[in-house]
């Protein structure tokens, strides 16, 4: 019998062209985000200049997480103590924690069989909120063309949480690029590894300016590369508070080098992906997920669905696949396990039933695919997964 020795959890070193440039920094000392000597200027303000040309943004703020950039995002838009504010329920617990965060309040929408959100939901409940905080979650993108024309037809403004398709795009438009802000995570699963770090575009100056007041510029914002000019600020930097969270010169130093090679970052998950993805294509019992024509994916983890599968049986296949040396996640457990977590695990907000989320979410398994797998380790999980399932389902 088959088993994969690997691990589902180690990631790739971290380039030495950004170890050298962290120790650079390590050794003259000035790690605080606005701490230069001379005519220095800051790593963490080349990096929000590099990233937001890389995204075709105007503006970007380099923060302490991904969950930072969307509560300031929020913050920045205008969301209040109180205000509804509509999210996926399928997604991961920083997003409603986000929304949390400044005091609103979640109205969850269904997630499809293609893991996006539901736009005939979305529709029906859309005059509920200003703002929606889309999940990109797993690094599925919906159809983004529709989903604007729909929020902006009534005037709510979009965010979208783009922890898992930075590099990804939506009809050669990047993520995070169709709505008003778009939020990045560089947390160590995520594209480029800080181990943990966010960030956060506009083309709106006034939402970029309270974003920056609100990471804790104090009244050095003229430091800045990426952002709108001093005039921006003039009434905003008095009305602002400093929830200070940008992002320290160390870490933007270890992530500038990562992000030149993201490009080739993507293109290698995309290899491991549809390994991965073509070993289990026709698997009796299993559907593969597929990604619609206009979407541009980042790999870093594959979905399937076991459909119309009693929760025992899913068990068993966790079971005899984990025993195997593949680690499954599935979001149809009764119980919130590690990271993964489901819309009715967050009991600090009210929450309607959605049967339709439930039962996609009852057959929904979920798997890293970090780049230190190879091609033929890939094959070989996929191989392990088809196996397992194969024989769950005849005994079914």
């Amino acid at each position: 019998m088959e088993v994969f020795k690997g691990s589902f959890t180690q990631q790739e070193p971290i380039p030495e062209d950004a170890i050298e440039a962290a120790i650079a920094v390590m050794r003259h000392g000035r790690l605080h985000r606005y701490n230069t000597a001379g005519d220095e200027i800051a790593e963490t303000a080349l990096l929000e200049q590099e990233f937001a040309a890389l995204v075709g943004a105007k503006y970007c703020v380099a923060v302490a997480s991904g969950g930072y950039a969307m509560a300031t995002a929020l913050r920045a838009v205008g969301v209040k103590p109180g205000d509804l504010v509509l999210s996926n329920a399928f997604t991961l617990a920083p997003v409603p924690g986000a929304i949390a965060a400044v005091g609103a309040e979640p109205v969850f929408v269904d997630v499809t069989e293609g893991l996006v959100i539901d736009l005939a939901d979305l529709a029906g409940k859309v005059d509920q909120a200003d703002v929606l905080l889309l999940s990109h979650m797993r690094g599925h993108i919906c159809d983004m063309d529709a989903l604007m024309a729909l929020c902006d037809a009534v005037g709510v403004t979009v965010i979208e949480d783009c922890a898992h398709t930075m590099g990804a795009a939506w009809g050669g438009v990047a993520s995070g690029r169709h709505g008003t802000v778009g939020c990045y995570s560089c947390q160590t699963y995520k594209h480029i590894n800080s181990g943990e770090g966010g960030l956060l575009v506009t083309d709106d100056a006034d939402v970029a300016a309270r974003a920056i007041m609100l990471s804790g510029s104090y009244m050095l914002y003229e430091k800045h590369l990426a952002a709108p000019p001093p005039e921006a600020f003039a009434q905003i930097k008095y009305e602002t508070p400093n929830i200070s969270g940008r992002m320290d010169n160390l870490r933007a130093a270890l992530l500038r080098p990562q992000l030149r090679d993201l490009n080739t970052q993507v293109a290698r998950w995309n290899e491991r992906y549809f390994a991965v993805e073509a070993g289990l294509r026709n698997t009796p019992g299993l559907t593969v997920i597929e990604r619609a024509a206009k979407e541009s994916i980042v790999g870093s983890s594959i979905q399937f669905l076991l459909q119309g599968w009693l929760p025992e049986k899913v068990q068993e296949v966790l079971n005899r696949c984990l025993a195997r040396g593949v680690e499954l996640k599935w979001f149809g457990a009764a119980e919130p396990l590690g990271f993964t977590s489901r819309y009715d695990s967050w009991r600090y907000v009210p929450v309607a039933p959605l049967p339709k989320s439930d039962a996609v979410l009852a057959g929904l398994i979920d798997m890293r695919v970090p780049l230190t797998f190879s091609i033929e380790d890939c094959t070989l999980i996929a191989r392990i997964i088809r196996e397992e399932v194969s024989t769950v389902f005849q005994q079914a």
